[in-house]
């Protein structure tokens, strides 16, 4: 996205048949993407203020993603930062509105493809991968369906204690 990219470090996950899901009551003009092909980019607002962005990732037809919840930034920060109003890389992209905001994405990014311009994935590992309930739902919030990058500082929230 022009430059700018970092480490997936956060993600959510929702299927159809998950009540938290925009995909549960089926397609509509605003989910549709979720229910076409993988490998494409769910973007809607929430609360009617910030733009987040999903990674479809089930076979059309089905209705699952997963929320892109936070990255460490490690391209085009001065971007990121012009385009937060932040310095400290820590909060540019640690929630998926901020690291929308961070990234540039919008609606018109609603339906891209993850393989083509301007996007760009290459993959990755994690130093361990820790999981909790999702953040900011009501429906449903006690799946573990939350994954993040373990001691990533970049992360939206803190993880509960995982014994």
């Amino acid at each position: 996205m022009n430059g700018v990219g970092g480490r997936i470090v956060e993600t959510e996950a929702y299927h159809h048949e998950d009540p938290a899901s925009h995909s549960y009551a089926g397609p509509t003009a605003r989910n549709r993407v979720m229910f076409g092909p993988p490998e494409h980019l769910y973007v809607y607002r929430s609360y009617g203020i910030h733009w987040c962005m999903n990674f479809v990732s089930g076979e059309a037809g089905e209705g699952s993603a997963v929320l892109i919840r936070a990255l460490e930034p490690t391209a085009g920060l001065s971007i990121m930062t012009e385009r937060r109003g932040l310095t400290e890389p820590r909060g540019l992209c640690s929630g998926p509105g901020k690291l929308c905001q961070a990234l540039g994405v919008t609606r018109e990014h609603d339906g891209a493809r993850l393989d083509h311009a301007p996007f760009e994935l290459r993959p990755g590992r994690a130093a361990g991968v820790i999981v909790g309930p999702r953040i900011g739902i009501t429906k449903a919030a006690e799946k573990p369906w939350r994954f993040g990058e373990a001691g990533s500082r970049f992360v939206s929230r803190p993880f509960p204690h995982q014994a």
